[in-house]
């Protein structure tokens, strides 16, 4: 098998293009990480909150609020 002349050639444009697709693809994930970081963050200070509600319920139950 004989090797082209050919084969294994990429203009500039092709390298900087498939650069700025993988670049662009990172930033993304990197967004999405931070989101989801940031959401799950916010479910687990969720949980601390929901207990107040119920604590306040209870005590506004016991006081006859309610």
């Amino acid at each position: 098998m004989r090797p082209t002349a050919e084969r294994g050639i990429m203009d500039e444009d092709g390298v900087l293009k498939l650069v700025l697709v993988l670049v662009a693809l990172w930033v993304g994930l990197e967004i999405l990480g931070a989101i989801l970081d940031l959401t799950f963050t916010l479910l687990g200070a969720l949980d601390s909150i929901i207990g107040l509600v119920i604590i306040a319920l209870i005590v506004a139950f016991l006081l006859d609020r309610i």
